[in-house]
């Protein structure tokens, strides 16, 4: 089945709900709903939620397990949303009446999310069509070098595309100045040095390839002769130092180059997810309970929300969290419970009862909305009291008890333990510290180590993708049981030594 467009009931729900939204000071993008079956939405979720993606078998793994869990009632996908201008929003054809509406308005807000929030401001707000451009290339790629050359490829670059810089949010990014190969001679020359231009088919006049190659051996036997380390800084976009150094083809350079593109892209997705969630779930509710619903729909929306934000013991519900964070903003805000009087104060019954109207908690949750990431948010508005109330706790497997338990309910220790999952997304910072390293070409990677060690096994499958791109040995220092340990790979073994 093919998207199809909304019946006429759903069409005025929609408007409707799209009213309350706007007369509530949501501000979003205009939103394009459609309707599709559950196998259509599996195959929107595992691209994604992209239509068209370029071809590879990570995306189809994804959908058969995706149809596996729906068929044996392991999960069902409600709505699904593009972060696009206009935004495209996917409804599921088989959902009651009362969970479109609900779906709907989580829509709207998730959109009005997209279209404020300062993590999403540089994303590429054309992107539905950025990603057919990244098919039609790619599969221009495949034609031309092999479906197997390009998917070998393809795998080595999305192993690494969590290497780039998450918080260049605030300072322009530099752009990698590697012009698209797609209208140009595909040549073995070297992607470094070159000037850029909007204009594919310029590249070859303003970037001749003997041009480019003979001023990069001349960069660097200079630095060699020089004994200098390169780059001056450490570079943590990975990335971007690959496709303007290392000797790719033309068309690794492009495919390199897009899979950055995507990453930056999705990015913010996965730096707000909290908030993006509970700003989400907290305007349903509202918007449901105190416009859109009927009598008859009241239990029907009440079990599913209550399905959404339901909490496990072993895990953190972003819904959960985020729309529980949002109403104590709003309600501490209201009451005036902040500020130094506030904190200072010793009397634990006046704390309990203090209310001096304030009265800003909407204004406050919508600059919330507008300026924080989930570690901001966190680690600004995350209270004690809040997690007491929430029930939070850090939990870990005893061995001895073979099972899992609670390990501390001390709130700096939860805090902490919340803010280190949340950080670079979980992924380890890993930074190009030098690409002469000893002198002989070598690139040396280095792990910044915030209190958890890299798996080895990871790492020892990073460095033989990068190695593929670098051709000569990379090493990586990091700490391993608090010694420092540098591991490297030469095309041929993996090495562990101290450093």
């Amino acid at each position: 089945m093919i998207a199809t467009e909304l019946p006429p009931d759903l069409v005025h729900q929609r408007e409707e709900i799209k009213g309350y939204c706007a007369d509530a000071g949501l501000d979003f993008f205009e939103t394009i709903f459609e309707m599709v079956d559950y196998k259509k939405m599996n195959e929107l979720a595992s691209l994604g939620g992209f239509p068209t993606r370029y071809p590879h078998w990570n995306f189809g793994m994804e959908y058969d397990r995706l149809e596996k869990s729906y068929s044996y009632g392991l999960h069902k996908i409600y709505e699904m949303v593009i972060n696009n201008d206009p935004c495209y929003a996917y409804l599921l054809n088989c959902n009651k009446l009362v969970d479109q509406k609900l779906v709907i308005a989580h829509v709207y807000a998730h959109c009005d999310f997209f279209k404020n929030n300062l993590y999403f401001a540089h994303t590429n707000r054309k992107m539905v069509d950025e990603m057919a451009n990244h098919s039609s290339k790619v599969w221009k790629f495949v034609r031309k070098h092999g479906y197997d050359k390009v998917e070998e490829f393809l795998d080595r670059c999305l192993s690494i595309d969590n290497l780039i810089d998450l918080h260049s949010v605030f300072f322009e990014r530099r752009e990698n100045q590697t012009a698209s190969a797609l209208d140009a001679e595909e040549t073995e020359t070297p992607s470094s040095n070159r000037f850029s231009t909007d204009k594919s088919y310029l590249d070859k006049y303003i970037n001749p390839p003997e041009v480019i190659a003979e001023q990069k051996r001349k960069e660097e036997e200079a630095a060699k002769e020089e004994g200098k380390k390169y780059p001056p800084e450490p570079v943590q976009d990975v990335l971007l130092f690959l496709i303007e150094h290392a000797p790719l083809n033309n068309w690794q350079s492009d495919i390199l180059s897009m899979i950055r593109e995507e990453a930056y892209y999705f990015a913010p997705q996965g730096q707000t997810k909290i908030m993006n969630e509970g700003w989400a779930t907290y305007w349903h509710s509202k918007i449901m309970t105190g416009k859109a619903l009927t009598d008859a729909e009241v239990i029907d929306f009440a079990d599913h929300h209550s399905g959404t934000v339901h909490a496990t013991p072993n895990q953190m519900n972003p819904y959960k969290i985020g729309v529980e964070l949002m109403r104590d903003i709003e309600e501490r805000w209201n009451t005036g419970r902040f500020g130094k009087e506030f904190e200072e104060c010793e009397d634990l019954e006046k704390k309990r009862n203090w209310n001096t109207d304030h009265g800003k908690g909407r204004e406050k949750i919508f600059e919330v909305r507008r300026v924080y990431n989930d570690i901001g948010f966190l680690d600004t508005f995350l209270t004690q009291e809040f997690c007491r109330e929430q029930k939070l706790f850090v939990y870990g497997y005893n061995d001895r008890r073979n099972a899992y338990e609670i390990q501390d309910r001390e709130f700096k220790v939860i805090k902490q333990q919340i803010l280190m999952q949340l950080t670079n997304m979980g992924s380890p910072f890993i930074f190009v510290e030098d690409a002469n390293h000893k002198n002989r070409g070598e690139l040396f990677l280095r792990h910044r180590h915030d209190g958890i060690d890299l798996r080895k096994d990871y790492a020892a499958d990073v460095l033989k993708n990068i190695h593929a791109m670098w051709t000569r040995p990379v090493h990586i220092g990091t700490e391993i049981e608090e010694r420092t340990k540098i591991i490297s790979f030469d095309g041929n073994d993996y090495h562990v030594k101290d450093h």
